[in-house]
């Protein structure tokens, strides 16, 4: 968002503004010194985030939310854009947003229905419950089979509902994996596909854990 080209009808989604332009500053850095260091960047800046209250806050009663609606909103959006994993589909929503919305106050629903429909329900909309209504940073924890050959996965420390893919990759070919928060979900490992906790820390804001067994 460009300034105020588009602006929040409540402060209590100040996010609208600020999560935009807290982001700008990684796409910068991409721009200057390249894609790693951008990502470098971003992940440098998790270590702001408090987690402490929502980043939308109370609607009505003129209240913001939290001040992690800079580099968590931040955060989220690098989410959104390894999720969609196309920069230029990426972009194109970005532009999208401020064609439709231009020089109109809008609300947090309203932003979040733009990225559902053109992403065709790939940034679901748990995604924004997760990160701007609840402070909890998702889990992934995983286990890997005694052959090495298959690791499992599901998501932990998050919203009953929360839906998010992951992007793997591995000599250039995208594996995408559908965690759930039911049951542990299976990856089958060869010379074309591996499983890198960190490239995912980096890539989306989450946690990993590796456990010993499945429970």
């Amino acid at each position: 968002m460009n300034g105020n080209n588009i602006t929040s009808n409540d402060i209590a989604d100040m996010w609208i503004h600020e999560s935009f332009t807290n982001y700008s500053e990684t796409l910068y850095t991409e721009w200057l010194f390249g894609k790693n260091a951008g990502t470098e960047y971003n992940v440098g800046t998790r270590r702001a985030i408090q987690n402490k209250s929502p980043i939308i806050g109370i609607y009505g009663v003129n209240e913001e939310g939290s001040g992690d609606m800079y580099y968590k909103g931040g955060n989220m959006l690098h989410t959104i854009r390894h999720i969609i994993n196309h920069d230029e589909k990426f972009r194109n929503i970005l532009r999208l947003l401020n064609e439709k919305f231009y020089h109109k106050t809008v609300n947090s629903r309203q932003i979040e229905e733009v990225f559902n429909y053109y992403t065709k329900g790939l940034v679901h909309f748990s995604i924004f419950d997760q990160y701007l209504r609840n402070t909890s940073i998702p889990e992934l924890q995983y286990y890997f089979s005694d052959n090495k050959k298959e690791v499992y996965f599901k998501w932990t420390n998050c919203i009953d509902s929360f839906k998010m893919p992951l992007n793997l990759f591995n000599n250039s070919n995208r594996i995408i994996i559908y965690p759930t928060t039911e049951k542990w979900t299976k990856l089958e490992l060869n010379n074309n596909k591996s499983f890198d906790a960190e490239f995912l820390q980096k890539n989306f804001y989450i946690t990993t854990k590796e456990v010993n067994t499945k429970n």
